[in-house]
């Protein structure tokens, strides 16, 4: 249910932060681990399931917001989380390699096949 802003005793700008400011540049973070950093703790920080759950709830959407900042790696194990961390200048040359490599048919990946 809405409350009327006269019911706080204060409120505050909506701010978050930006990756740049969050992440060293040569880590990779889980989901919950960003969202650790959200709130400001470490992110090996002990939390209990309830909040994991809540930080994991915010942390999602932080991570879609801010994907074009981002770089993703496929988890290290097959069961595992995937891993997110900065985007530096050496990241994009992968992303490049992916997409003019043949596929299994001989195209190049990412080709307009109408052309």
């Amino acid at each position: 249910m809405p409350e009327p802003k006269s019911a706080f005793d204060a409120t505050y700008p909506c701010d978050f932060y930006e990756p740049a400011e969050l992440f060293e540049s040569d880590q990779m973070y889980t989901v919950p681990e960003i969202g650790r950093l959200l709130q400001g703790l470490e992110p090996d920080a002990e939390v209990d399931p309830d909040t994991e759950a809540v930080l994991v709830d915010w942390a999602v959407p932080w991570v879609m917001v801010h994907s074009e900042d981002m770089v993703v790696a496929e988890p290290l194990r097959e069961d595992g989380p995937g891993y997110y961390g900065l985007a530096t200048e050496g990241d994009s040359d992968a992303e490049s390699d992916a997409e003019s490599e043949p596929d299994a048919d001989g195209d190049e990946a990412g080709a307009d096949e109408s052309a």
